[in-house]
């Protein structure tokens, strides 16, 4: 095996785990050092270069970066980042004008169109305003910020929250027209835009048409988002006694606790699996089985029951889990017969499909049999060579992050397209690795790996919240409960740092190490070394590191998958053979060489 390039950008990248899980590429570890310090509104600034919306995703991230987190390698619960992001955007400095890019008041002479208001088309803006593009930003809704603000109930994300972050990016100087839906793409073109973003999202939500009962029961039966929506704009004031929300994902948990909050007294889920099957994130789960809404899984729905013109009720076919041919397992019928659940009204929230309607066939784009446009999974450009898509509308729905990440990505092609380059010419991550040592043992980070359980965030009280649906459910942290869960971060992105010749192999490191995770070896393939490790190497994602080799003909191996980063290697070191560098990896934007 060769010695590991660690000059490569991606190699120290893919070990903090949390930032290579995020779509957005958050550098975490680094603002949760800065939590830790006290330096609220530099963690804010952090977040917001790479995830736009800090105090939004505080709130309501999909957290990819949770289930990375190293520190499940040491206790069951990862760190609380989502939480964490929230505690620096509450108490940051209000007065940001300062920290934002400046605003070129001489235009570079390009105009480029953004359809829908969302976080892909806002992240757009955000990112070409300080380059000197001309921005027009078109949304059907009266204010910006698309789903987040139509889908997404009050007690999740209060509006001042997303009123505050969205307008960061519209005090910038675009261009709004709100109240205006576009009707036509050929039209659009025909203004001559050098270059079109669609961001429109997802907005169509799946129905049952074909089961039978879906007509006569209309007026009982609503399509989850389209409802959602209709509640946050106060077109829906009050719901019946007894709700059925069918689906299993997070927009049938926001549904079922909007309608206990709108008066449903008997509110249930029924999901078509098992529970563990479910689409929806654990914690909205819980929060769910918290408001004492009951989950009824394995339930197929077979038919709306109607008497006298009104919806009364549905029938459900009850599944049961049997082993399959392949040995796994299929549902099946638990032949039972059907059962009745009794209802006023149903939410459906099966699904969300992309709609373009307004996207004329003879208007150059292709679009997949699934309806979605053929795009370059890089640069988002569509068959159209001017247009690009982000967010829901590119590949389907996904989730805020996930849309912030295309709209940097679409940002950086249209800057490209624009200045006539090539769209695969793209600029490079900023990376920095620098030492970490202050005395022999001492560091600029702390770096005690301790056992602390994860910090419970609290909550207002159910009687109160279930009666207003503007109230707040969760509270956040509060600084010293922040401080307490930002030191649980294990500093992944400080690095063991190997320099093998200056080495003696006295072997102090692999002694002191807690994870055994460094071997001095012969070396081998990767494949057989990973076999010879003392700590078997058993997830291939996660790579190896070597280095060497050292005098007497030895590699040194260490799996970054297992290791702490606690330091302990390099304070026991004689030699300085083992230094601790903090890399830090700023992922890619607009308008950088």
């Amino acid at each position: 095996m060769k010695p590991t390039n660690i000059e490569d950008p991606e190699y120290f990248h893919k070990v903090i785990d949390c930032q290579f899980a995020c779509p957005a590429h958050t550098p975490v570890p680094e603002y949760i050092r800065l939590i830790s310090e006290k330096r609220y509104t530099d963690a804010y600034m952090v977040n917001w270069v790479s995830n736009v919306f800090p105090g939004i995703l505080g709130r309501v991230c999909d957290r990819p970066c949770e289930p990375a987190c190293r520190r499940s390698r040491v206790e069951k619960e990862p760190v609380a980042i989502c939480r964490l992001k929230r505690l620096c955007a509450d108490n940051r400095n209000l007065g940001l004008a300062d920290r934002f890019p400046a605003i070129p008041s001489e235009k570079n002479g390009k105009k480029i169109a953004l359809i829908g208001a969302g976080p892909a088309s806002l992240t757009v803006a955000r990112d070409l305003m300080p380059l000197g593009y001309t921005i027009d930003l078109y949304d059907e809704q009266a204010k910006g910020g698309g789903f987040m603000r139509s889908q997404l109930p009050s007690f999740r994300l209060p509006e001042p929250v997303l009123a505050t972050e969205v307008n960061y990016i519209l005090d910038m100087g675009v261009h709004t027209h709100f109240n205006h839906r576009i009707g036509s793409m050929k039209a659009l073109l025909a203004k001559r835009y050098d270059a079109i973003f669609v961001g429109t999202g997802a907005p169509r939500g799946r129905d049952l048409p074909d089961l039978p009962g879906r007509k006569a029961g209309d007026q009982g039966i609503h399509i989850g988002i389209d409802w959602l929506a209709g509640v946050i704009f106060g077109h829906v004031t009050s719901i019946g006694k007894r709700v059925l929300v069918i689906g299993g994902g997070n927009t049938a948990m926001d549904c079922c606790r909007t309608a206990r909050r709108l008066g449903g007294t008997d509110v249930k889920v029924m999901v078509r699996g098992q529970r563990s099957e479910m689409k929806a994130s654990p914690w909205e789960i819980e929060d769910t089985l918290g408001e004492d809404i009951p989950i009824v899984d394995n339930h197929i729905p077979l038919e709306f029951v109607i008497e006298h013109g009104h919806l009364v009720g549905m029938r459900f076919a009850r599944m049961q889990a049997v082993p399959d041919a392949a040995g796994g397992m299929r549902s099946e019928p638990d032949g039972e017969g059907a059962v009745f659940f009794p209802c006023d009204e149903v939410l459906l929230a099966v699904g969300q499909l992309n709609a373009f309607p307004w996207i004329e066939p003879d208007a150059g784009i292709r679009f997949t049999p699934q309806g979605l446009p053929e795009l370059d999974s890089l640069t988002l450009q569509s068959s159209l060579p001017q247009v690009f898509f982000g967010g829901d509308a590119a590949f389907g729905p996904r989730n805020i992050i996930t849309a912030v990440a295309h709209g940097h990505q679409a940002a950086i092609s249209i800057d490209l397209f624009c200045r006539g380059l090539s769209l695969l010419d793209r600029p490079a991550p900023k990376v920095n690795l620098a030492g970490q040592k202050m005395g022999v043992h001492d560091w600029l980070y702390h770096n005690q790996v301790t056992v602390t359980e994860r910090q419970a965030v609290p909550v207002l009280a159910k009687a109160k919240t279930l009666k207003d649906r503007l109230l707040e459910v969760e509270l956040g942290f509060d600084q010293q409960v922040g401080q307490a869960e930002s030191l649980r971060c294990l500093n992944c992105d400080v690095q063991t740092v190997f320099r093998a010749e200056l080495c003696i192999e006295c072997d102090a490191c692999v002694d002191v190490c807690p994870e055994s995770c460094i071997n001095f070896i012969d070396n081998g393939t990767e494949e057989e070394l990973r076999t010879r490790l003392k700590a078997p190497a058993v997830h291939l994602g996660q790579s190896l590191y070597l280095a060497g080799p050292v005098a007497s003909g030895k590699v040194m191996v260490k799996d970054e998958n297992v290791c702490l980063h606690c330091s302990l290697c390099a304070e026991r070191c004689p030699t300085s053979a083992w230094e601790m560098q903090k890399f830090l990896y700023l992922s890619a934007q607009a308008g950088q060489p």
